[in-house]
């Protein structure tokens, strides 16, 4: 058992496939499906004796899709760095974990219209607050530790990068017609939903074999533009396990 002044950190690197279906409507009115790939990293820090954790994960994300009629390709990339601060309960002698609390979330993003000559490409860009809940719990089958977890991300406010409907890059960057460019958002207009689940088969000590489900659903409809991008992901990857000790 760790020791209860001990500080217990994971760090969880997975990658995972799945589909992408995409909309922007700066740049197409068309509706793109295809095929993605992401690589997700959640390093989760605690001590049992405190209240409050610390949870951070970058997301990173490539897909290539296309329209309904296959004629269109769209490639579309992001980075997401989350950061979240969780207050914590210990349930059933410590085998249920519960935490909530709110993430800070900033993405960085392209997409670009593989054959559109006409606004073949968007920039993503957005800061938000999320309010965010994560439940873990451990049991033990024939002998072998395994660890169910879920989390669970929710729109709040933020802000985001958007031209304006007709408005283009060269209006934005070298004229500096500034027109509603960054744009206050709510669960209202940027409606952007996120939760993974996954299982954890204790290996050792210090590592486990974790799979899993992403599922990211990020939306916006803001100066008269529309735009979505849902990704569903199957995950695998490791986690290792650290444990220091820390004063009391």
């Amino acid at each position: 058992m760790v020791p209860a002044s001990a500080q217990e950190s994971t760090s969880a690197s997975m990658i995972g496939v799945g589909s992408s279906h995409v909309l922007d409507t700066y740049i197409t009115q068309e509706k793109f499906s295809g095929t993605g790939i992401t690589f997700l990293n959640i390093r989760e820090r605690e001590k049992p004796l405190k209240r409050w954790n610390n949870v951070i994960e970058h997301e990173a994300d490539l897909s290539i899709s296309k329209d309904r009629g296959h004629s269109s390709d769209m490639l579309e990339g992001s980075y997401n760095l989350y950061w979240g601060r969780y207050r914590q309960w210990r349930l059933f002698d410590d085998r249920l974990q519960l935490q909530a609390g709110g993430l800070a979330n900033a993405c960085l993003g392209f997409l670009y219209d593989m054959t559109n000559s006409n606004n073949p490409a968007q920039a993503r860009f957005s800061l938000n607050l999320m309010p965010s809940a994560i439940a873990n719990y451990g049991f033990n089958i024939r002998k072998q530790t395994f660890s169910l977890r879920y989390e669970l991300n929710l729109p709040l406010v933020g802000l985001m990068f958007s031209p304006n409907y007709g408005q283009s890059y060269y209006e934005i960057f070298s004229l500096g017609n500034y027109d509603h460019n960054i744009v206050p958002t709510t669960f209202v207009s940027a409606p952007t939903f996120r939760q993974v689940l996954t299982l954890d088969w204790r290996a050792s000590s210090k590592w486990s074999v974790r799979l899993g489900y992403l599922g990211n659903y990020q939306q916006a409809a803001v100066n008269n533009l529309k735009q979505h991008i849902y990704a569903h992901r199957v995950m695998i990857g490791i986690v290792r396990h650290f444990t220091m000790s820390s004063r009391l």
